[in-house]
């Protein structure tokens, strides 16, 4: 359900300083540790009026594959889209002339990819929406693979690493004929590591049942033979995206404003929880994506419990596009770095072979189709677990101590660092050091607080880590007693 975006500027505090990317559109050589690089690799009214919807994977073979709309107008489905694709053999230095996956005579159309790589074939899906008459908000019920009214569900799959494409089409397979509109949420669908589901293929949809939107998985255990759908979880559903996380659970990350929602499966996403907020993931009604930094690491590695999400940061305009880190499979959000602070809408997420992260967004008023890059080194932070504990008490007009444990959660040993108290206005404090800690070790520290003897009522304190030039935050509210 994708809504024209409109040009705006939000400025954001961050934990860490941007770095700059390159120019947009030049060709960037091999990225150095700690670098964000930045090119345009498809560009309004070159090759195609407008170009929009990202979807990135990395392939069995190391190949980056990019595809996205190629537009004759900003609208959606309806219309005469076609499904476009570049190749990148370099870890997205160099890109191949732009390919098409499927586009045909009008009035037929196709559009908003997801891409999904089988790691065990090597097989590569682009799902997709196909349209004749209607688009999403028209299409009729009933799932009549040949009914011009109906949004079909299409996939084309590549057994080449990309170079060649067969089409598919699955509505009848997935669709419940009570519903709607139907369509792939764009970006990257997944497929399990793990436990009883390994090997299973995930592919999200959004579907429009009774006047209301749902998120839904759609799943094969055949490696794409055949496909299944789950049970819709809303309603407040829209464009989505799953992760598999370390205890063998799957999240469902939404878009939503003002903040992202998010919901849990322990079926292998055939049926989820119901959505809630996370108010760590301030969102304006945009696609986004998560993924796990290294899904194949064992459930012991504190790399299994690192998860990476992307979304314009904001709760009112599309714009602040961000990346986050959590080191504790989504619960907190303690690092974070902007990558484009002006406008800019969709984007998705993959991990390089080399451990670099690629990330395909939609820059500034869609002008452009941008593919960035960086390592962990750039996104800077450091993954620890902050809890801040007051006294039983706090009164007005006193001095006391409020302790902070800090617990590593990196898989390298921090050494002695920092912790920086900050605390409502008349209030004083200081800074206080915090002693080395090996990956999974904490130490409680108590940080020093005087009261104003005026103060009453709730008050916020924030709490900063840093260790090796990195650091991490969190907070608490507190009530004074006057």
């Amino acid at each position: 359900m994708q809504r024209r975006v409109t040009v705006a500027l939000l400025s954001a505090a961050v934990l860490v300083a941007t770095a700059a990317g390159t120019a947009h559109g030049a060709p960037t050589t091999t990225a150095a540790a700690g670098e964000l690089t930045v090119q345009d690799i498809a560009t309004a009214g070159v090759g195609s009026p407008y170009y929009r919807i990202p979807a990135l994977t990395t392939t069995t073979k190391g190949t980056l594959l990019a595809a996205y709309d190629a537009r004759p107008t900003l609208g959606d489905l309806p219309g005469n889209l076609g499904v476009v694709l570049r190749r990148s053999t370099d870890g997205g230095t160099t890109w191949q002339t732009q390919q098409v996956v499927r586009k045909e005579a009008a009035p037929k159309g196709f559009g908003d990819p997801s891409l999904l790589t089988d790691t065990t074939t090597g097989r590569i899906f682009v799902f997709y929406a196909s349209s004749v008459n209607q688009g999403f908000f028209g299409s009729a019920t009933g799932n009549d693979e040949n009914d011009p009214d109906v949004l079909q569900a299409d996939y084309s799959y590549s057994d080449d690493d990309g170079v060649t494409w067969t089409h598919r089409r699955i509505t009848q397979q997935i669709k419940n004929p009570a519903w709607a509109g139907m369509f792939a949420a764009s970006g990257q669908g997944i497929q399990l590591r793990n436990g009883p589901y390994k090997g299973r293929l995930i592919q999200q949809y959004a579907i429009r049942d009774n006047g209301a939107n749902y998120a839904v998985s759609a799943y094969s255990d055949d490696h794409g033979e055949t496909w299944r759908m789950g049970t819709p979880v809303g309603p407040g559903g829209d464009e989505n995206k799953t992760v598999e996380l370390n205890d063998g659970r799957i999240m469902l990350n939404n878009r939503s404003a003002p903040y992202r929602t998010v919901a849990y499966s322990s079926d292998g996403g055939v049926t989820y929880t119901p959505f809630t907020q996370d108010t760590n993931l301030p969102d304006p009604a945009n696609n986004g994506s998560v993924i796990r930094y290294a899904p194949d690491a064992a459930a012991s590695d504190p790399q299994s419990s690192w998860l990476l999400f992307s979304n314009t940061e904001s709760t009112s305009s599309r714009s602040n596009l961000t990346v986050k880190m959590s080191c504790d499979n989504g619960k907190s959000w303690p690092i974070r770095k902007v990558v484009e602070p002006g406008s800019a809408a969709y984007s998705t997420l993959t991990r390089l072979p080399d451990g670099r992260l690629g990330l395909l967004y939609e820059r500034g008023n869609v002008q452009a189709i941008t593919y960035s890059s960086f390592d962990l080194k750039w996104l800077g932070g450091t993954c620890a677990d902050i809890t801040i504990t007051p006294p039983a008490t706090l009164k007005a007009g006193t001095s006391t101590e409020v302790t902070v444990r800090v617990v590593n959660r990196m898989d390298v040993t921090r050494s002695a660092g920092t912790l920086d108290l900050a605390v409502p206005s008349g209030w004083t404090t200081k800074q206080v050091a915090f002693p080395a800690t090996r990956p999974g070790e904490g130490a409680n520290i108590k940080v020093p607080v005087t009261i104003p003897a005026g103060a009453s009522g709730d008050a916020k304190l924030t709490v900063t880590y840093q260790a090796d030039g990195k650091q991490a935050s969190g907070s608490r509210t507190v009530t004074v007693t006057p």
